[in-house]
This record gives structure tokens, C-alpha cells and sequence, in this order.
């Protein structure tokens, strides 16, 4: 099925937050704190506001009140002269035309008083007691007890760096305001219920007075899952100066202002008999936060569900630092914690000599290891058999030939939504959803989902979504858009073929949400990857990518073969180049596309993406599981562990640049 906007998007049709027009618009430009901690002594304005063309400056000298946010302090923007992190925001400078805005926005002088040197350092687990427990930790039987005696021991550590979500279009708002409460915002993000929400509560507003709309969104990532300071900067700056305001995050800006993936450091202890079967999995992370927000990325949580293990220890701790604030990226918690987990799991083949499937296979649980719940479905054997017969792989494989493989998964979520569905004449329908499609095909999806529904061809079907006006939905994140508005669609469909003389049908699938069966619920997946390192120079190829899951029903097959290799693209960054430096001063240092490398076509020669025939209806009405981010997880592990049986030596940070590389590289027999 062609993709239901792929016209408008071909042609320049389609219209992103900061296209659409707008009387009278003027332009903000963000000032941001070139220190990391301390108090604004002063915002120097009358020195920019007498610029032509300039209309105002706002800080927090001057900014409206908010009814401040005490879950994610990055929001309240301009609430206080307090610096928590360099590259914050601290002014903005509202003018006449971008070029004006953006001149006064760097020249404005803001001076500061009681700096002091940040606190910017991650430790290890073990090095280190004053950090804040997250998560829900588990501990199950006696870990350190049981690995004390355990025949074959594996007490590793791993590291991740901060990486960074940098969709193609950047975090834009225009926003303007009709009257003392009627606010309307074109805003790329991933949810405009959500949006919307937030907005009414800092702004002091009723919800229905605030419009959020997103018809088309460049991409997230995670990074707009949840509103970032640009939405509430534009309300406020239309709010002051009585007019449109466009404001758009410049590339540099996105890098501390609209969040990133933590660095993890993970220690992994995995005890085993002689024959590989697992009796200790102990799985502890640190992860970071800054001061203004907590936000944990819950690497460990794939050690819950993966081996069985009777003794088991799940925990995490989150330091909170004078950094940028962290946030959602693909697959959080999952893409660091499989890496960790999957690598340690290789090396614990290679020590017993034993191949890294057959290994996978002797740990596999009937239940969910943690909880006892049967699994809904899990077909990580299958994949893994599959996957190895597709890619050519073989227990009898000579070293240093350069393929490695590790499982992938991720959890099935699906949250309470609502939908309507319209019948009109000529056999023609349709359907209204809060949804939002940030370039993942969630417009054909639905469509689809909702023709099926109703018998009719796709093409009798108009599906409006990207607008809280309409019913109200959650945010796309965590691969549980189309299992949330998909189940809402459908009821809203049979709701309407149930009435033949309704005009509307109304769905509201919190009661069926609330109420499902007890199920642990995740999809999986097997990642295989060759690699050629240079010897010379240190540097990593990877000539060949498969990916096998099970995902249950695939609703489109083009759809997914897409988001399943856009995955494993991002999973190529994560295990050779991405990658962010902080300096001395808290900052982050390589702030562009030049200097932070996401990967290119020439780094990806051949991607191939593969899927079983999963039927899972214990799971909702279409039987899916959610594809966007299971392609990302186990990827980086299977390149890292290609690498290492591709030179012998064992790298356990990430990324695998020429740096890490070559120190340690020494030639292998021919």
C-alpha cells in the first residue's frame, strides 16, 4: 500500500510546524548559558532592544509566571536566575525577521555571579553510594552467594557514551494566541494530546482552550515524546509581544536542550555451569540525570525477561549531575542494556566454548523469568534458528572470520485512546484520532487497520490525525502507537457497523486497556552482523546486517522493513560513531553533524530485515507488537561481538572508532 501522504510529501505539500503561514509572524531566537552552574546576575537588554526590527527580550527578568512543573523543570522556562546546566536556556530575543532575532540573540550579554566548576563525572556501580536508586529493583534467590560457587564466573563491565536523537527536522513552534486564553500551536512533536496537557497546566488555561497541530513531523526519535522548552518559549513570546511567533531550535541548541541518551556504565556478573546454563544473572547500571529532571533510562530491564537464572539482581542508580537534562531515545533503556547483556552473554560462550546460539537456547525460560507470567508469545528460538540458516551461520565457523549475533526485545505496550469513526455517503468513511505520524507510515497503518475493519478498500477511508481537536490519543513512543490507536480504530469501526443507521461512532479503550490478561508481552528478535576491521587503521566496516523478529501481525510490510532497517542503521551508529564529549565546564563539545557522525549510505551496504509469521491476539484486536525500536536493540552487540571475533580482542565501550580500536589491535594469523 502506497503511503497515504506520500503526494503531499513528494511534492512540498505537506507542511511542517514551522511552514505554516501566519499575519503579522515574528521570530524568536534563543540565548543559552555559556556556564553550567550559577545564578544570571543580569540580562543586558536595552543593548539589543534598540536594534531595528527587534520587538522584545524575555528572561527571567521579565517572562509571565507559569504554573510551574514539578516533574520536568527544563519547562519552566525563564522561572528563575538559577544556571543547572551549560547550554540551558536563559533569554530569547523576539524580532521582526529571523535574521534580526538571531543577530540580538548573540549579542546579548548575560552576566553571571556564584559559578562554580560542575559536577560532570559518571562512576562505576561499584564506585560509589550517595546515587538515587531507580526502577524496580529485583533480587531473587542469593546472587552473590550463588557466583561465589559458580563453575564458570563472568564479571564484566560496559561502557555507553551520550548519544543524540538529531531527527532531520528540529524541535519548531509557531504559536499564536486569539484573545487572553485561546492558544494555538503548530508544533513538531510526538503527541499533541500530551502538548496540549501540558500546556493548559503551565499556562493556567482550560485544556479545550489549547490547540496543538502536528499533521507531519521530520522525525523524533524520542526526543519529542514529550514537550521540550520550545512549545512553552513560543506560547510565552506570542503571549508577550500580541502576535504570531515562530521560534525553531537551532542543531547546536537540540544537543543540550531537547534531551539525549544517557551514558551507561553496566556491570554485568553471569554464573554458569559447566554446560552453560545460567545460575547468576546480576545486571547493575548507572546512568545519569541533571538537576532539573530525573529521568532514568532503565538499561537493566532486559535482564529481567531474556535467561532464566535463579538467582538474579536487577538494579540501577541515576546520578543527577550539572548536565543537560537526558531523555527518551530509541528503544531507552533497551538499546544500551542488550548491548551490555548480549556481549556479556558471548563472552560467556567464548569462554565455555560453546556457540553463541546454542548457548541462548540452554537459557531459555518457559515464563518470564522475573514474574512467573506466561509469555504471550516468544519466539526468540525461532528467530535465532532462522535468522542463522538466512545469514549462513554455522557452530563450525573458523575465528577471526569476523560475524557475530545477539538477540534483541522489546516490551509490547498499549495505552488507553480514543477514536471515532464517521459514515458518509457513497460507501465513504472517517476516522478521527489524536494520533500523530512522525514520518513512520502511522497515517497508512491506520488507514489500513480501519479499512479492514469496515470491509471497504483503503481508499473509502480519510484518516485525520496530527491534532488535538480530535479524540483524544497518546504520544507515539515506546512501539505502542499503532497497538494503542490501532485497538481504539477498530472498536470505533465494529462500534459503527454495530448501529447500520449511526452516523458516528465514539470508542474509549481505557476499560479494555485496564482490563487486559496478565501476560508478560514483548516482541523479539535476532541480530547477525560481519564485520572487516583494517588493521592498519583501526577502522570498522560492517558489509552485512540481518535482523530476524517476531513481532506479531505485520500490518504493512513495506512499513516495516523500513523502520526495521532504520533501527539497525541507528544501531550502526551506536556501536561505531556516535558519540558526544563534554568539557571541563559541562558543555557538550562536538555540537554539529560534522563533528557527531550518524552513519551514511556508504556505511550501509547490505541491511536485510526478516520477520516470522507471529500470530499473537492475546495481545489486541490486530495481533501486533510494536516495530520501531526492536530494530535498533541487540545491534550494536552484534557488531561489537563480530569485532571481537574479528580481532580476538574484547572491546567493551562503545563506540568502536579507530581510537578504541587500534590501541589494543595486534595482527591475527592469516
Amino acid at each position: 500500500m502506497t503511503r497515504v501522504e506520500a503526494h503531499d510529501k513528494v511534492t512540498g505539500a505537506a507542511r511542517y510546524a514551522y511552514e505554516y503561514s501566519a499575519d503579522t509572524v515574528t521570530y524568536a531566537a534563543a540565548v543559552t548559558s555559556t556556564i553550567a552552574c550559577g545564578e544570571i546576575e543580569a540580562v543586558h537588554a536595552d543593548e539589543v532592544r534598540a536594534m531595528p526590527g527587534v520587538i522584545a527580550v524575555l528572561s527571567c527578568e521579565n517572562a509571565p509566571r507559569l504554573k510551574q512543573d514539578e516533574r520536568d523543570g527544563e519547562l519552566n522556562v525563564f522561572q528563575s536566575r538559577k544556571v543547572s546546566y551549560r547550554g540551558q536556556l536563559v533569554a530569547a530575543v523576539i524580532a521582526e525577521t529571523s535574521e534580526t532575532a538571531r543577530e540580538a540573540a548573540r549579542l546579548l550579554r548575560v552576566t553571571y555571579r556564584d559559578e562554580r566548576l560542575p559536577e560532570i563525572e559518571l562512576r562505576a556501580p561499584d564506585e560509589t553510594e550517595d546515587e538515587k536508586p531507580h526502577g524496580d529493583p529485583v533480587e531473587m534467590g542469593d546472587p552473590d552467594a550463588a557466583f561465589a560457587v559458580a563453575p564458570v564466573r563472568l564479571d564484566v563491565t560496559y561502557r555507553t557514551p551520550p548519544e543524540h536523537n538529531n531527527p532531520m527536522e528540529p524541535h519548531a513552534t509557531l504559536a499564536y494566541w486569539e484573545g487572553d486564553n485561546q492558544l494555538t500551536v503548530y508544533d513538531s512533536n510526538q503527541g499533541p494530546s500530551r502538548v496540549q496537557s501540558t500546556l493548559a497546566r503551565l499556562l493556567g488555561l482550560d485544556r479545550p482552550n489549547v490547540r496543538v497541530i502536528s499533521p507531519h513531523v521530520g522525525g523524533g526519535f524520542g526526543s519529542k515524546g514529550t514537550p521540550r522548552p520550545n512549545v512553552v518559549l513560543a506560547a510565552m513570546a506570542a503571549r508577550v509581544v500580541g502576535r504570531p511567533v515562530r521560534f525553531a531550535v537551532t542543531r547546536r541548541q537540540m544537543f543540550a536542550i531537547t534531551g539525549y541518551r544517557t551514558p551507561t556504565i553496566q556491570r554485568i556478573r553471569l554464573g554458569a555451569d559447566q554446560e552453560g546454563r545460567l545460575t547468576v544473572l546480576a545486571h547493575e547500571s548507572n546512568e545519569q540525570t541533571s538537576t532539573l529532571r530525573d529521568f532514568a533510562e532503565e538499561a537493566t530491564n532486559p535482564s529481567r525477561v531474556m535467561y532464566q537464572a535463579a538467582n538474579r539482581r536487577i538494579a540501577g542508580r541515576l546520578a543527577r549531575l550539572d548536565v543537560p537534562s537526558t531523555s527518551w531515545m530509541r528503544a531507552p533503556g533497551e538499546a544500551p542494556g542488550m548491548y551490555a547483556l548480549e556481549c556479556a552473554m558471548d563472552e560467556l560462550a567464548r569462554t565455555l566454548g560453546i556457540d553463541p546460539i546454542e548457548l541462548r537456547i540452554r537459557n531459555e525460560p518457559e515464563n518470564d523469568p522475573t514474574t512467573g507470567q506466561p509469555f504471550s508469545s516468544r519466539n526468540l528460538l525461532a528467530c535465532l534458528r532462522e535468522g542463522a540458516v538466512r545469514f549462513g551461520w554455522g557452530a563450525d565457523m573458523p575465528p577471526y572470520t569476523g560475524l557475530g549475533v545477539a538477540a534483541s526485545t522489546y516490551p509490547v505496550f498499549r495505552m488507553a485512546s480514543k477514536a471515532s469513526a464517521q459514515r458518509h455517503g457513497g460507501g465513504k468513511y472517517s476516522v478521527r484520532i489524536a494520533a500523530i505520524d512522525i514520518g513512520t507510515g502511522a497515517r497508512t497503518a491506520l488507514t489500513r487497520i480501519a479499512a479492514e475493519t469496515l470491509g471497504v478498500e483503503p481508499s473509502a477511508v480519510r484518516l485525520d490525525l496530527g491534532d488535538s481537536a480530535l479524540p483524544t490519543a497518546p504520544l507515539a513512543g515506546g512501539s505502542k502507537g499503532t497497538a494503542s490507536w490501532g485497538t481504539a480504530v477498530v472498536r470505533a469501526c465494529e462500534k459503527l457497523l454495530a448501529d447500520p443507521g449511526a452516523h458516528e461512532a465514539l470508542a474509549d479503550t481505557a476499560d479494555e486497556v485496564e482490563n487486559a490478561p496478565d501476560y508478560s508481552r514483548h516482541a523479539f528478535g535476532a541480530h547477525f552482523a560481519e564485520v572487516s576491521v583494517d588493521p592498519a587503521t583501526g577502522e570498522v566496516r560492517v558489509p552485512r546486517l540481518l535482523g530476524m523478529y517476531a513481532v506479531g501481525r505485520v500490518v504493512d510490510p513495506v512499513l516495516a522493513r523500513s523502520q526495521f532497517i532504520g533501527g539497525m542503521t541507528m544501531g550502526i551508529g551506536m556501536a561505531l560513531t556516535e558519540h558526544t564529549v563534554l568539557d571541563r565546564d559541562g558543555g557538550f563539545v562536538n555540537t554539529d553533524l560534522a563533528q557527531y557522525h550518524v552513519p551514511a549510505c556508504a556505511d550501509v551496504p547490505s541491511i536485510e530485515a526478516f520477520w516470522l509469521d507471529e500470530q499473537d491476539l492475546n495481545l489486541n484486536p490486530m495481533g501486533t507488537k510494536g516495530i520501531g525500536e526492536i530494530g535498533i536493540v541487540g545491534t550494536a552487540a552484534a557488531i561489537a561481538n563480530a569485532v571481537h571475533d574479528a580481532t580476538g580482542v574484547r572491546y567493551r565501550d562503545l563506540p568502536l572508532t579507530p581510537q578504541t580500536i587500534l590501541p589494543r589491535l595486534t595482527p591475527q594469523p592469516a
